[in-house]
């Protein structure tokens, strides 16, 4: 780093330093070099000349002036006693060098313990703490030190670095190999050198896994088969499911990346773009969704029995979202809608695909819709639901007034027809008016002023709906003309005739005639 080596090279080199990122990325390294450059004795611009006896034996490690301790294995309180005790000590070189690795895995009295050295340690001494997770770190010990954060490389640089380490040593690994150990590596140079070793040994040819391709692909063209046989593939090749899942994941996170923010995406070139072929073929929903049912899957695999099957039944799922009813799922299909594409999946259901496009109506050609809301049913077999590829025929649209024969329309049926489309308070409020037909003039008569009042502020809207104009009077409904009087004849009386004679019984002549054979007996008797 250029603040290091100008430190190393103006003598105004910090007590203490803090160094923090993900693993390999060259904190101990880096710590390593700079107690080479502070006990030179031939430093060039504030870098170690790496030929001296001080700077091989820092190499070499058996140098006395750099003490190396592990924090993981030793972080308690005993260990910082012992080097604590040491620190007073001299040094045969100019500087004492400690380098603590992993110091957030102190105890809390272990890191108060070092947090007195820190205040004041003697002026050969130098402190160089390094650590993957700078939070857990005591606040009172990142504020006497100089933090440096490092960060993962591009995979251009990661490829240029392998580039020199395979001329550099002379190995025999394709550019694909190359590609394939920087894009392994995922930023950190540690991975990517650990990736080269592994395939140098195994011939210096790359040997891509196709599962995570396949299964991506397999997610494209909604595949389930495809993708179980992805998942068997990779299996019995020797590939654990968890391991499979999580380099799934990681391949899917690319593939969004690269629709939304190409960027950040750390592939090379050619990788990204059929990364990002992948992702738009997806879409966004469609990979957050896998994403979701991945990363379920992986939590689900902690305690299944057989991890596999865990796998298996998100890829169903993602592959087939008829089968998901999640928010995710129906965003999905959603998402596909609005693109404007629609086929039927291998099982019929009528499930959005990526490759077919609506059908669209014809000018003329009327589009199908849903039944109108209280139709009735037809009876046998008219009576059941239409399926999907009968098109539905729309409710007819509400027929125009009818026109009188010298071409205006007849007031009555204009209002008729108009009552349908208007909005239900403007109908309200016009039905509870008198409607009449004055002099060809459609006339609504209204009880109350302010009922007339309101209805003018509705009144363009119902002439709109029948076609003509309108009057609102308030009062009594105007007098119609009577209708003419006909005389009619008298009646005939000649062919009358009389009613029959009345059948007046009493009530003991109907019981006697109802019951043949009785008697009435005299009271008393």
């Amino acid at each position: 780093m250029l603040a290091l080596r100008n430190a190393v090279r103006d003598a105004s080199v910090s007590h203490a330093y803090l160094f923090s990122g993900p693993r390999g990325t060259g904190k101990t390294s880096t710590a390593r070099i700079l107690a080479k450059a502070l006990n030179c004795e031939a430093p060039l611009d504030g870098e170690p000349d790496c030929t001296c006896e001080s700077c091989q034996a820092v190499e070499a490690g058996r140098s006395m002036d750099v003490i190396e301790l592990d924090a993981a294995s030793n972080n308690g309180v005993d260990a910082m006693r012992d080097l604590i005790a040491r620190v007073a000590l001299g040094t045969g070189g100019r500087a004492k060098v400690y380098i603590v690795d992993e110091v957030h895995m102190l105890s809390t009295a272990a890191s108060n313990t070092l947090l007195k050295t820190l205040e004041e340690p003697p002026d050969h001494v130098t402190f160089v703490l390094a650590t993957t997770d700078p939070q857990k770190v005591l606040p009172t010990i990142r504020s006497r030190t100089q933090h440096f954060e490092f960060r993962l490389l591009p995979t251009s640089m990661l490829e240029e670095h392998l580039r020199w380490v395979v001329k550099d040593a002379g190995l025999k690994v394709s550019e694909d190999a190359i590609a394939q150990a920087a894009r392994r590596g995922k930023g950190s140079a540690r991975d990517a050198l650990s990736a080269l070793d592994q395939i140098s040994a195994a011939g210096g040819e790359a040997d891509e896994d196709a599962s995570l391709d396949e299964l991506t692909e397999a997610l494209c063209e909604r595949d389930t088969a495809r993708a179980l046989a992805a998942v068997a593939i990779a299996c019995n090749a020797g590939r654990e499911p968890r391991q499979l899942a999580e380099a799934f994941l990681a391949h899917l996170r690319d593939a969004l990346l690269s629709v939304l923010a190409p960027d950040v995406v750390t592939l090379p070139d050619e990788a990204k773009d059929e990364v990002a072929d992948q992702g738009r073929r997806l879409g966004p929903a469609a990979v957050v969704r896998a994403m979701d049912a991945i990363g379920e899957a992986l939590l689900a695999m902690r305690e299944a029995p057989d991890p596999r099957v865990s796998l298996e039944v998100a890829l169903v799922r993602v592959t087939r979202p008829e089968l998901d009813t999640s928010p995710a799922a129906i965003v999905e299909r959603l998402e596909k809608l609005e693109r404007g594409a629609i086929a039927p999946t291998p099982s019929g259901s009528g499930q959005l695909a990526a490759h077919d496009e609506v059908k669209r109506p014809e000018p003329g050609e009327k589009a199908p819709g849903k039944p109108a809301l209280g139709a009735v049913k037809k009876q046998g077999k008219a009576a059941s639901a239409p399926r999907r590829s009968e098109p539905l025929v729309a409710p007819p649209a509400p027929e125009p007034p009818t026109l009188s024969p010298a071409g205006a329309a007849d007031p009555m049926a204009a209002w008729a027809s108009a009552r349908p489309r208007l909005r239900k308070p403007v109908e309200a409020l016009y039905a509870g008016a008198t409607f009449t037909v004055d002099n060809g003039d459609a006339v609504f008569v209204f009880a109350g002023e302010g009922q007339r009042d309101l209805a003018q502020q509705r009144r363009s809207e119902v002439e709109a709906a029948m076609g003509m104009p309108v009057k609102l009077v308030v009062g009594d409904v105007p007098a119609r003309p009577a209708p003419a009087h006909h005389e009619e004849e008298p009646p005939d009386l000649t062919d009358l005739r009389d009613a029959p004679p009345s059948d007046v019984r009493s009530p003991i002549d109907h019981l006697t005639s109802a019951f043949p054979g009785a008697e009435v007996l005299e009271e008393g008797q």
